[in-house]
This record gives structure tokens, sequence and C-alpha cells, in this order.
């Protein structure tokens, strides 16, 4: 280890006076410590400050001077207690009592001084205080303006009351990366608790695109310091809830075709895997999806005859209900064509932020087409449904979120992203039986094995959701299986 923990200038144990420039906060009356802070902020960050809170609703223009003075660099003294700090914060445990640091030594060598002078520390003048410097800056938060949570970190590890009026979700995000980069989450999850804080509901508008209910780029963003807020801070039950809204929403950061977001704030990018492992079990989730309409246009596009009644306008049946379900599904923007030239591409719509239950409840709206009025059922509308009945079902369990305990304890076996055939491992595949579109046990939350068959169904390689079919073939003519009674039909 170096002499320092941080890159640092001038004596560490300078004084801490009117001379120095520093602005004290006192944080504990009688506190044996300063911490001299110095909060670095970029000039990007601190344009898009101001930016900000000039457009707050009810400014005017002419408010302009009352916008707070926002500096690229800020210096803070705060007197604090050196036990306090020890016995709350790994990361001053670490500085301040381990001597190769020179922190630790500059403090010692200042409480021996103060001992030969027979003066406390608690007692002694803030000039007198052994003095440790700290450099922050805006990296991990892309937010100006870091002073106040920074000295409401200290006031909660000193167990005094905040100074927050109303904590809103951006300072808690703030407070909370604070806290994982000084080591002390568990004091500040406590506060949290205590708070009482009421996290605000996930705000959705209607996409212009024509994709449902849809996340903007503000609530995306409250969105994602709920995740890493109860990631950091140990708050599962939130972590359930919000993880979930994300996969179902999407998020304009895995758009396969929008441009880089330059946004680095840690929420952006959330830690520890989970921006793959949200991703990625959206992606699984489509996938899925994707899989019903696709495996029906290969059982309509094949040579094994779709429609059973016998009759001679059986053949032309299929070709009439393929040619239907392509035109549904294009009018949907569930399906799109393509050729070899490049540019045909840019037909094909980014579903990074359609919401999962709009395009379920887009597959409902497929009609019943019959070629004549000899053909009932022969369409895709009876044999979607009582599928898109279990997908919407198992949804609805645990395992689509992410368990913030499971996550901490044992990150391989929670994560979807396990061997299968994209990485070289026995492919996996569902099949979609008729017993599993009948067991209605499978439309509630937390049935049993509700979680296990969810996981199989989001995490297969290949999907068979018609395999009954080809497994007991029936005669010509005796007609197709009754499936309005296994689903309800919407």
């Amino acid at each position: 280890m170096g002499d320092s923990a941080d890159d640092q200038t001038g004596p560490l144990s300078a004084p801490a006076d009117a001379g120095t420039g520093l602005d004290m906060v006192e944080i504990a009356a009688d506190g044996d410590l300063v911490l001299d802070v110095t909060f670095d902020t970029s000039n990007e960050t601190l344009r898009a400050a101001r930016r900000a809170a000039k457009s707050r609703p009810g400014r005017q223009a002419a408010d302009a001077s009352t916008l707070p003075a926002l500096k690229p660099r800020v210096r803070r003294g705060y007197r604090v207690q050196l036990a306090v700090l020890k016995q709350n914060s790994k990361y001053f445990d670490n500085l301040l009592s381990d001597t190769r640091f020179a922190e630790a030594r500059s403090i010692e060598a200042a409480f021996e001084r103060l001992s030969m002078n027979n003066v406390k520390p608690s007692e002694a003048d803030v000039t007198q205080l052994p003095v440790v410097r700290i450099r922050e800056d805006d990296e991990a938060t892309q937010s100006a303006g870091l002073e106040p949570v920074f000295a409401d970190m200290l006031r909660i590890l000193h167990r005094k009351q905040s100074t927050a009026r109303a904590p809103t979700m951006h300072n808690l995000a703030v407070l909370a990366v604070l806290a994982d980069r000084f080591g002390c989450t568990a004091a500040v999850s406590r506060y949290l608790n205590a708070l009482k804080y009421k996290w605000p509901a996930t705000q959705t508008s209607l996409s212009k695109e024509g994709g449902g209910a849809a996340l903007t780029a503000a609530a995306e963003e409250t969105l994602r310091q709920k995740i890493l807020v109860s990631w950091l801070l140990d708050q599962p039950l939130k972590m359930h809830a919000a993880t979930r809204e994300l996969i179902l929403y999407g998020s304009r950061r895995w758009s396969a075709f929008g441009e880089e977001d330059t946004n680095k704030a840690v929420w952006w990018e959330l830690p520890d895997d989970l921006e793959n492992e949200l991703r990625h079990r959206r992606d699984c989730i489509l996938n899925t999806i994707a899989s019903v309409q696709r495996h029906f246009i290969q059982l309509y596009s094949s040579r094994t005859q779709q429609c059973t009644l016998g009759y001679g306008s059986s053949s032309s049946c299929d070709s009439y209900q393929l040619g239907q379900m392509v035109k549904f599904f294009i009018s949907r923007n569930l399906l799109f064509l393509v050729d070899f030239s490049p540019k045909s591409m840019d037909s094909i719509q980014d579903y990074a932020t359609v919401s999962i239950p709009h395009i379920i409840a887009t597959l409902r709206q497929c009609p019943s087409y019959q070629v004549d009025t000899n053909h009932h059922n022969c369409g895709l509308r009876t044999r979607i449904l009582p599928i898109l009945d279990r997908i919407q079902a198992l949804l609805s369990s645990n395992i689509v979120s992410v368990s913030r305990p499971a996550w901490g304890k044992d990150r391989e076996a929670a994560s979807w992203c396990r061997r299968g055939a994209s990485d070289g491992g026995e492919p996996r595949e569902f099949r979609f039986t008729r017993a599993m579109a009948g067991n209605q046990s499978m439309q509630f939350e937390g049935a049993m094995g509700v979680d296990r068959l969810a996981r199989e169904l989001f995490t297969a390689d290949r999907w068979d959701w018609t395999a009954e079919d080809r497994e007991e073939p029936r005669e010509p003519g005796l007609g197709k299986w009754n499936t309005p009674t296994l689903g309800r039909h919407v």
C-alpha cells in the first residue's frame, strides 16, 4: 500500500480555518476529526444541472439569477467523530485505523500533540483537530451538488437528523452510491427503513409507435434508480417489483438500432451483472413469445396438412390461414418482411421499449378466419389462445424478477444465463401439452411448480407448441381438438 489512500496534495494535518477557505459543516459538536472533502464536477454535468434547474415547472426566465451557484470544484470541512466513522464505515475503518496509510499516522500524531497540551480532542478548537483529505467526483452519479448528500450520509452515521425535507429518488440513489463507496450501506439501509419513504410509482405514457404503455426517459431513470437503491441498500421487495417492471417495459439502453447512450451514471449501467441479467431475461421472454408465431407460420407453410376436417378444400384452408396469419402479423408490426437489400432492414421496428404485455395483448387480437362456413376452429386463434394464457400466467411468477437474496447469495444459480445450445451445451426444448393448457392452478402466482415451469419455458432454446398433435395423429374427418375449454378467449 502507498502512503495515502487518495490522490492528495498538501500536509494531511493542515489546520481547518477561514484562512484555508474551507467552509465547515458541524456534524458532531464534540467531533475529534475534520474531513476536508473536495467535490469535483465535470463541465458536462454542470451544464446538464443548469438546464434541468431552468426547465423546472413554474420557473420563469426572470428567475435565472436565483439558480443555485454550481461550481466545478467545491471544498467542505466536516467535523465528525472518529469512532463513529470507524464503527459504521468499512472504508473509514480501514483508512483511519491502518497505520500503513498516511491518514492514520497523521491522526495519531495530532492526538499526541493535543495530549501533550492536556486538550481533549472532543473539546479542541476545530483548527487543532487532525484533518483527513478526501476527493469525490461525479463519475458514478453524473450529478452536481454532492455536498449536502455527503453531509446527510455523515449525519446518518452519527444518528443525526437529515436536513433533507423531502428526499427524492435521485437523492436516495446518490446517497446509496456514496454509501457503497464509503462502505456504510448497512447504516444507510437502516435509516431508509426508519424513514418509511414512499417510493414513487412507475409512470408510463402511450408509445408514439403504437407499442402500448411505455417508459419516458425520466420514468426509466427513476425506475433504474429504484433498482440500484434496492440492490445497494438491501430492499428485496422493492427490487423484486422494480426489476420486473424494467424487464416487462424494456430500456433505451437495450436498443439494437439506437445511438450509443452517453449517460454514464451508474444506474444506467447497473452494477454486479444486473444490467446484463435484466436484458437477458427480457430477451428470453421475447424469444419465447416470438417462437409462437414462428411455430405456426412454419406449420402452415409445411407439407403437413393442418386442416383435418377431410374436405376437398382442406388444402386451400391451410393456404388461406397462412395468408391471413401473415397479413395479421404484419399489420400489427409483429412480423417484418425484409429482402436482400440493406435498406429493407430500416422497416424493422425496435422492440427494446415495447412492453411485453402489449405484445401478448396484440397477439390475442388475432381473428378467427374461415375459408368457408364448413371450416370451424381451423385457424390460428383457437390454437394460440391457450398458449398465450399460459405464457401470461407464467409471466406473473416470482422467477421473472431478480431476487435480491438469491442474487447476492448464489448469482450463478439465480442467473438465467446458464449453459445451453447457444454456448455448446445440450439444447433445452419446452413442449407444450394439453395437461399444461388445462391446469388452472398455473394461473395463480406462487402456485407449486410455477417458478420452475416458468424458468424452463423462458430459458428454453426451442419450443414445440403442438407436440401432441404430431404424437397423436387423428384420422381425417374426425375434426380438430376442441380447444375453447382449455383457456379463456379474449
